[in-house]
């Protein structure tokens, strides 16, 4: 996740709410270590992210 990056307009949120979490404050990950079971909308929210911030790693 490149903080940097990141514009807070939660794309992310809507695709993975489990996760992702954009406040007036910026973004803030809810999970840094995610489950298996998400990973779908985690690579979805990647390539889905306007300004490319977020990275699946395997």
């Amino acid at each position: 996740m490149d903080l940097d990056t990141c514009d807070g307009n939660g794309v992310c949120m809507s695709i993975c709410h489990e996760v992702f979490d954009v406040r007036e404050d910026g973004l803030h990950l809810l999970q840094d270590e995610p489950p298996a079971e998400l990973r779908q909308q985690l690579m979805g929210a990647e390539v889905s992210c306007p300004t490319q911030a977020i990275k699946v790693e395997d």
